[in-house]
C-alpha cells in the first residue's frame, strides 16, 4: 500500500518594498521655468509631493541703485524690473514722485500714458499666450501668432520712443517728447490688427480639447487662498475677486472710461487664461476711448519744473494695476535730491508664493503649466 502525497497550498509571502521620493531640478536654465528660476520637485513617480522655489539669480539691486541716483536718474532702472511692461513700471515710479513732490502732469500726457500702458498690457498678455501655448503643446502656432501681434505693438513703441523694450519715455511731470505726427492714426490701425490677433488666439486655444483637459481643475486657487498669499492681478480675478486698482483706486484718468473687469469662477489655470484673453479686449476698448477723448494739442510736460527735484520730507506708497497685478513703489524723501528709501512691491513675487500650494498633489506636467499660468517675470521677482 503506497502512501499518498497531497500537494499543499503554496504559501504567498507579501513583501513591502521601501520607496524613496525623487528630487527633480527644474531650472535654473530650463524652457518651462520662464526665466532664470529654479524649482525642486519632490515626486513619487509622477505625482508632486513637494515644491521648493529658488529665486535670486537675477538680483541686481535695483532698489538700492535707485537710492543712489537722483529722482530722475533712477527712471531707467524701473524698465528693467518687469521688462515686458516697462511703460507701466515707469508710470508707477513717475506717479510716486509726482505725488510726493506735488507735481501734476498735463492732461494730454495722461492720455498718452494710458494709451501706451494699456497697449503694453496687451503686449504682455500676448507674450503670455505664446509662451503658455508652447507649455501646453501648441508649439509654433500659438507662439508665432501671438508674437506677430506683439511685434506690431513694439513697432509702434519704437516709433514713439526709439526703443523696443526699455522705453525710458515717461518723465516726472509728463513725457519726454511729443508722440510722432501719425501716432493716433497708427494706433487706430493697430487696434484692428490686435482684434484679429485676439480672435485668432481665442479660436485656436479656448475650446481646444487638449487645452481644456490640461488646464481645467488644475492649479485651482480659492479666493480666500489667493488673498492670503497676496495674489493680485489676473490671478486674483481668475479666483473670482473683482479687484482692479484702475477701478477700486482710480488713478490718472481711468474714471473717464467705460470698461469691464474680467473675472473667473474656479481660479484654475484655464480661468487665468480666459481672464487674460478678456483683459486684452478690455484694454483695447480703453485705448479706443482714450484716442477719441485725447486733446489734439497741449503740453506734454508740466511747466516750471525745478532742475533738481527735492521733494519735501515725507513718504508715499503708489500702486497701480500692472499686467501681473499690483505693482507698488514705496518712497521716502528726506528733502535731498535722492530718495532716502525706495522699495518695489512686486506682484510676481507674491503670485509666485502660491506655486507650492497649487502644485501639491498634481503631476509633473501640471507643475509646468501651473508655473506658466502665474506668468512670472524674474527681473521683477528678484529686482
Amino acid at each position: 500500500m503506497t502512501q499518498a502525497h497531497v500537494m499543499s497550498e503554496p504559501v504567498v509571502v507579501e513583501e513591502r518594498f521601501d520607496t524613496v521620493d525623487m528630487n527633480i531640478n527644474m531650472g535654473p536654465q530650463h524652457p518651462s521655468t520662464h526665466g532664470v528660476f529654479r524649482m525642486v520637485l519632490t515626486v513619487d513617480g509622477e505625482q508632486v509631493k513637494d515644491v521648493t522655489s529658488y529665486i535670486g539669480y537675477m538680483h541686481r539691486g535695483a532698489e538700492k541703485l535707485s537710492e543712489s541716483l537722483d529722482y530722475r536718474g533712477a527712471l531707467g532702472y524701473q524698465d528693467r524690473t518687469d521688462y515686458l511692461a516697462a511703460f507701466n513700471n515707469e508710470w508707477v515710479y513717475c506717479n510716486a514722485i509726482e505725488r510726493l513732490a506735488g507735481i501734476e502732469a498735463p492732461e494730454r500726457a495722461e492720455y498718452v500714458r494710458v494709451i501706451l500702458s494699456e497697449l503694453n498690457r496687451i503686449l504682455s498678455h500676448f507674450m503670455f499666450m505664446g509662451a503658455f501655448g508652447t507649455d501646453l503643446g501648441f508649439f509654433g502656432t500659438a507662439f508665432t501668432w501671438a508674437f506677430k501681434e506683439r511685434e506690431r505693438i513694439q513697432d509702434l513703441f519704437e516709433a514713439v520712443c526709439g526703443d523696443r523694450l526699455m522705453y525710458n519715455y515717461f518723465r516726472v511731470g509728463g513725457l519726454a517728447w511729443e508722440p510722432y505726427p501719425t501716432f493716433v492714426e497708427d494706433t487706430r490701425w493697430l487696434l484692428g490688427q490686435i482684434a484679429t490677433g485676439i480672435a485668432d488666439i481665442d479660436e485656436l486655444m479656448t475650446t481646444n480639447e487638449i487645452m481644456i483637459s490640461r488646464c481645467r481643475d488644475v492649479g485651482a486657487l480659492s479666493a480666500e487662498d489667493a488673498i492670503s498669499f497676496g495674489v493680485t492681478g489676473p490671478m486674483l480675478r481668475a479666483s473670482g475677486v473683482p479687484l482692479d486698482l484702475r477701478v477700486d483706486e482710480p488713478y490718472s484718468i481711468y474714471d473717464r472710461f467705460d470698461w469691464e473687469i474680467a473675472t473667473g469662477e474656479q481660479g484654475d489655470v484655464y480661468d487665468r487664461y480666459l481672464v487674460r484673453l478678456e483683459e486684452m479686449r478690455q484694454s483695447a476698448k480703453i485705448v479706443e476711448q482714450a484716442l477719441d477723448q485725447m486733446p489734439t494739442s497741449g503740453a506734454i510736460l508740466a511747466e516750471d519744473l525745478p532742475k533738481v527735484l527735492k521733494p519735501e520730507p515725507g513718504e508715499i506708497y503708489m500702486r497701480q494695476e500692472n499686467p501681473r497685478g499690483e505693482y507698488g513703489i514705496y518712497m521716502v524723501s528726506d528733502g535731498t535730491d535722492k530718495p532716502w528709501r525706495m522699495k518695489v512691491r512686486s506682484p510676481c513675487f507674491h503670485n509666485l508664493s502660491s506655486l507650492r500650494h497649487q502644485a501639491l498633489g498634481g503631476y509633473i506636467a501640471d507643475a509646468v503649466i501651473i508655473l506658466g499660468s502665474v506668468d512670472i517675470v524674474l527681473g521683477e521677482v528678484d529686482r
